[in-house]
């Protein structure tokens, strides 16, 4: 996954507002808050952000990095 990693939720939080603020979001009688949203791999212990267009802008470049999934028991 391309994108940007955060060691606390804290980072992941600033992240996300540095990019709503980037984008003049909110919007005064819209329904988008943020630009993008951070999520959480508690597999791997980090909060992360995935890559959109122009997000470079705001938090620079972003990194490769790599996801671990686990299988859902049925």
């Amino acid at each position: 996954m391309t994108g940007y990693t955060f060691t606390t939720e804290q980072e992941a939080i600033d992240a996300r507002q540095q990019a709503a603020d980037y984008m003049g979001l909110p919007i005064e009688g819209g329904t988008t808050l943020y630009w993008v949203n951070y999520d959480y791999s508690e597999v791997d212990d980090f909060y992360y952000i995935q890559y959109v267009e122009n997000l470079e802008s705001v938090l620079g470049e972003p990194s490769e990095f790599t996801i671990t999934q686990t299988e859902s028991p049925m």
